[in-house]
């Protein structure tokens, strides 16, 4: 990568229930030759309140120099950073001096109501024609969910990308391939149906999503639907090949209703169609009652799998497989299991057209006590080290 190596970190700061506090977006050094180096140095509160800081991206990227639709002037000066609860987008400006960004302008969420008819945005991608942005659902907190525009110097409101959506409804992360002119977007839930938390009956009615969808990029026209099976609930980070002439990436799985795992899959190419295969099992593991939430204890939800009845110690806890990071030379990947586990997977094999899984593994940095969707970590922890056999292609 010839990139400069990046002199500051920008962090969200959410508070927590119950807290009267704004949201903020932190900036941390991260340049090794600075005595602030790994502090805290700046920071900008949210105006208003209520926000639930996710997350944010910048306003312009080596995407934005993609042949049929370049930006060649833009500037990679401004974040972009929505309040997934509260629909509000903040524009900061980290110039001139990024320990001091600043808000320099605020679109509030009737204004996306009324010209994308989504709500609840979520992930942010600088792209071609513009900044495109994920919602997950409708302004009344249904669905549909998609994705919509924002031009990438005035920030202005464009409206919802999709020209055909197809049988696409749910949404949560989207990605791209700009050489094979294709995004890929992965499920979540509607805004009803997460933001009081899961909901047990919806988990176990397979209502969650468990599909990727595959679109025309330029055409703005959904093309195929990768369907993982209904069991596999809740398809959400996506990480593709930064190498653009690869066409292949890795999404995760919180969980699966048959046995508790969480997975991480491949898509690619097969034979002229999108595929994707399950690469990665991470299995459920026990865990002490006593420092589970209330819904990891509930007879009905360890008893997905047939087996169980009732709670019991070191009964198997979902490892909730949540977000990744694929190095940028594509050989290594980072994961995390609900903020409870890190993980580093080393990754071979040639993924450029045939996509195969051999080089795969896993090894087990650092383990915390389980968590499923609460609101504070435990101060429980364990340190380990091993190594969990992928399944096989």
């Amino acid at each position: 990568m010839q990139a400069p190596p990046e002199k500051y970190a920008f962090v969200a700061a959410l508070n927590p229930p119950g807290s009267k506090l704004n949201d903020a977006l932190l900036v941390v050094d991260v340049d090794p030759s600075s005595r602030t180096y790994g502090q805290r140095v700046g920071e900008v509160k949210m105006p208003a309140f209520g926000d639930e800081l996710h997350h944010f991206g910048w306003n312009a990227c080596s995407s934005a120099l993609c042949p049929y639709a370049p930006h060649p002037h833009v500037e990679r000066r401004y974040l972009v950073v929505p309040g997934l609860r509260s629909s509000r987008i903040h524009i900061i400006d980290t110039k001139p001096n990024p320990r001091k960004p600043k808000i320099v302008k605020v679109i509030e969420p009737e204004e996306i109501f009324a010209r994308t008819n989504y709500s609840r945005p979520h992930t942010v991608h600088c792209g071609p024609e513009g900044i495109y942005m994920s919602a997950l659902g409708a302004p009344n907190g249904d669905g549909p969910g998609g994705i919509f525009m924002l031009d990438c110097e005035t920030f202005e409101v464009l409206g919802q990308w999709e020209v055909n959506r197809g049988p696409q409804f749910l949404q949560y992360d989207f990605w791209w391939h700009l050489g094979f002119d294709t995004l890929l977007s992965s499920e979540w839930g509607t805004p009803n149906m997460i933001e009081n938390g899961l909901q047990p009956d919806l988990l176990l009615g397979s209502k969650y999503g468990h599909q990727m969808h595959v679109w025309d990029l330029r055409r703005r026209r959904h093309l195929q639907a990768l369907d993982l099976g209904k069991e596999q609930q809740m398809v959400l980070e996506m990480r593709p090949a930064h190498d653009p002439t690869k066409a292949y990436g890795f999404v995760g799985v919180v969980v699966s209703l048959k046995d508790l795992s969480a997975s991480v899959w491949l898509w690619h190419r097969n034979n002229g169609a999108w595929d994707v295969k399950k690469v990665i099992e991470i299995p459920a593991e026990p865990a002490d009652p006593e420092k589970l939430p209330p819904m990891r204890t509930e007879p009905v939800f360890f008893g997905l799998n047939g087996s169980e009845t009732s709670y019991c110690k070191n009964s198997p806890v979902p490892q909730q497989e949540t977000y990744r990071n694929l190095s940028s030379s594509d050989k290594s990947m980072s994961d995390t299991s609900g903020g409870t586990a890190l993980k580093s997977l080393s990754i071979g094999g040639n993924f450029s057209g045939s996509a195969g899984s051999a080089g795969i593994s896993i090894t087990f940095f650092t383990s915390h006590a389980p968590l499923f969707l609460c609101q504070s970590q435990t101060d429980a922890d364990k340190s380990l080290s091993e190594t969990t056999t992928p399944t096989k292609p």
